[in-house]
């Protein structure tokens, strides 16, 4: 775990948190962060008053093995003491995996899991703090950072090690006060699977079940008024940011489910931001699980799981196992529609790559395993 300061205001505490690793810093951003934000602006003048010796490093997109072989080899010249990064999953990612690099010598994708040539990291990293501007990934908790190459042939997989945890965590609502509604939905909708398919994982715990109904709880009670008229609110945005804290450490203990399991295949060879993929793929999944489970020896737990699921998100149960099941269901379809989570169609997904993806999808922590066919009508559903 790292060390974690959440709440309205925790972002004052970066300069001394830093200035505890040394006094050479690279911040890493995403592109519209400072801009957007100006909670966050501020701090970078803050940094340097606190005589902090920052150099920046806007991330546009998911990162990939270029981007942070470039940005390692440049730190390299000029040693970091400590990697800062301030922004959604991506810069997150982007700034735990430089931080990874920076002693090192090989090129990052030799540590990439599931790649050619593949040799596990050392460990050795400098210094890392997360501070997430959206509530989505939930990577301020996690060991691992994304990197993806996205193309014919392309990957998106996970540089890992427990060490990789990040030092400290700053999660300071106010940040997030400003996140465009469209932004708030998608990054929404990946912490909310998250702590749905870590829920129904095979390696949950009593400890990580805990912390995924307090997640969905919070969740519950503010995605509505975050996606609408309450986006503003610093309470609301405080819900949300547990929400995704929760789902970075559970995924961190139990592992992801299928739906994690497309957004690396399909996310490897298709440009679709990943709480959009999650967004999209969710219901259909859920759908395909609860069939799977009905139709399986031993499935009555999983069941039980998505019922309870669904009392918290509905706030209410009928009684009948089969009835909440399917009213899960039915409020993932709503949100569907009513937030017109996009088609993989609109994204170049056709019926022709199907079998491609199916033969990249890992899912051994979703809740109950799921064949060829279920992966593809999940998929032709969605298409």
């Amino acid at each position: 775990m790292p060390r974690i300061h959440f709440g309205p205001g925790a972002l004052a505490k970066l300069p001394a948190l830093a200035a505890a690793f040394g006094r050479r810093m690279l911040l890493v951003t995403g592109r519209q962060t400072l801009r957007r934000s100006p909670v966050a602006s501020r701090m970078l003048n803050e940094l340097r008053h606190a005589g902090m010796e920052v150099a920046c490093l806007e991330v546009e997109r998911e990162p990939s093995p270029e981007l942070i072989n470039e940005a390692a080899a440049l730190g390299r010249q000029k040693p970091f003491e400590v990697v800062v990064a301030i922004g959604g999953g991506s810069a997150l990612d982007a700034g735990k995996a430089i931080s990874a690099m920076l002693l090192q010598r090989d090129p990052v994708e030799r540590f990439i899991e599931d790649q050619p040539g593949f040799t596990p990291h050392d460990g050795r990293k400098v210094p890392f703090i997360a501070v997430p501007t959206t509530s989505g990934t939930g990577t301020e908790a996690t060991s691992n950072a994304v990197i993806s190459r996205i193309g014919p042939g392309g990957f998106k997989r996970s540089l890992r090690h427990p060490a990789f945890v990040p030092d400290v965590a700053i999660i300071d609502p106010e940040l997030m006060v400003s996140l465009p509604r469209e932004v708030t939905v998608s990054t929404g909708m990946d912490a909310f699977t998250q702590l749905l398919e870590a829920y129904l994982s095979p390696f949950a715990s009593a400890y990580t079940d805990a912390l995924c109904c307090s997640g969905l709880e919070h969740f519950a009670r503010s995605f509505a008024v975050a996606s609408g008229d309450g986006a503003a609110s610093v309470a609301v945005r405080a819900d949300m940011a547990y929400a995704a804290l929760m789902s970075g450490i559970v995924l961190a203990n139990a592992g992801l489910g299928i739906v994690h399991g497309f957004a690396s295949s399909v996310g490897g060879l298709f440009e679709i931001p990943h709480g959009t993929l999650c967004a999209t793929l969710l219901a259909e999944s859920t759908r395909e699980n609860i069939r799977q489970l009905r139709a399986s020896e031993g499935g009555e737990l999983g069941l039980h799981k998505f019922a309870n699921a669904s009392r918290i998100l509905t706030g209410s149960a009928t009684g009948n196992l089969a009835a909440d099941c399917d009213r899960l269901v039915e409020l993932l379809e709503r949100w569907q529609e009513r937030f017109a989570f996009p088609r993989l169609g609109e994204f170049g997904v056709r019926e022709s790559d199907f079998a491609e993806i199916i033969a990249a999808t890992r899912s051994k922590s979703n809740a109950v395993p799921l064949d060829a066919s279920a992966m593809q009508r999940i998929l032709a559903a969605r298409v």
